[in-house]
């Protein structure tokens, strides 16, 4: 790898998302606004405020949630449609799914959005914490207080409840479909192998883990929430019990804020709190600087598809392209 380049941003406020679609730079910013990077800047105003922003299965256009109660999808192109709105409450979690669905929840209260337009209402006991789709299949994930539940979209199978005591923050779905795994508001991460049901608890985190990505095979779990990523094993049929992770990029007292794994190879981005930004290989931790430190705490990364290209962008409002030759 040689030394990479810069190409900076401003964005000016908090940076909900930093990516690629269809290979065209775009970034969300907590303002509401979508910048997209072809030859020059374009900024489309698109919420009263983003709370969430995931990009669809596909990678053509990203899909949003508002202060406004809204629910948007946006093209590369700037073209925006409003999938879903409440008048009532904020859209602060979002989740994307096969065949072109969406899933969006505040409070008790969600909705699934389908290609066909066709929205159905879901409702649960307990606040929604976090959403995820499986894989494959029209299943989905919801993590709330003492547990994840998990919905078949298009069947009339019951629900299926995954309990652990204790309050639930986020949730996914290993590569594979065969692990749900939730962040947990106790420093720890909790798992289920769906096969039958067995526990994997993860802790040992100095702080909450707020970021989580998976290896291009699937082989390991990169998680944000201590002075080093933290990587977890997935490879076999217990996935990470019994096993000890690996601890990679450590930068002194330095905490990591966002992991992102590389699209094809076994290869890691890890954020920091001072906004430094390093690439490690996984098999022996080798370290490249990709960026020095800056003004916030990174806040969001993703490569593009090739893994040639970096997106970041921190909880200050700086934001950038990082190419890697």
């Amino acid at each position: 790898m040689t030394m990479p380049t810069i190409a900076n941003l401003d964005t000016g406020t908090f940076t909900e998302w930093a990516g690629f679609l269809d290979g065209i730079p775009v970034f969300a910013d907590a303002q509401g606004f979508i910048r997209v990077i072809e030859k020059n800047e374009r900024r489309f105003d698109i919420h009263n405020g983003i709370l969430c922003a995931k990009p669809a299965f596909d990678g053509k256009s990203l899909l949003s949630g508002g202060e406004d109660g809204k629910i948007c999808r946006t093209s590369a192109d700037g073209s925006s449609e409003i999938l879903y709105q409440t008048a009532t409450r904020w859209m602060d979690k979002i989740a994307t799914g096969p065949d072109g669905a969406v899933a969006c929840g505040s409070g008790r209260k969600g909705a699934i959005i389908l290609s066909s337009g066709e929205v159905r209402e879901i409702e649960v006991e307990r606040s929604i914490e976090g959403l995820a789709f499986a894989p494959k299949g029209m299943r989905l994930a919801i993590a709330r207080y003492d547990g994840v539940e998990l919905l078949w979209v298009n069947t009339k199978n019951p629900n299926q409840f995954l309990e652990w005591k204790g309050a639930h923050t986020g949730v996914m779905f290993s590569p594979d479909g065969k692990y749900v795994v939730s962040l947990m508001q106790e420093n720890a991460l909790h798992g289920w192998r769906l096969g039958d049901n067995k526990h994997m608890r993860m802790s040992g985190y100095p702080a909450k883990v707020a970021s989580t990505s998976w290896s291009y095979k699937g082989r390991w779990l990169a998680t944000s929430g201590a002075p080093a990523a933290i990587l977890w094993p997935f490879a076999g049929k217990d996935g990470p019990m019994g096993k000890t992770p690996k601890e990679l990029g450590g930068m002194g007292k330095t905490m990591v804020t966002r992991v992102c794994c590389h699209p094809s190879a076994d290869m890691l981005a890890i954020g920091y709190e001072n906004g430094m930004i390093m690439a490690v290989r996984i098999d022996d931790g080798k370290i490249v600087s990709l960026r020095r430190d800056g003004q916030g705490a990174i806040s969001t990364l993703n490569w593009d598809r090739s893994g040639a290209r970096l997106a970041f962008g921190s909880e200050d409002g700086e934001a950038g392209i990082i190419e890697i030759s």
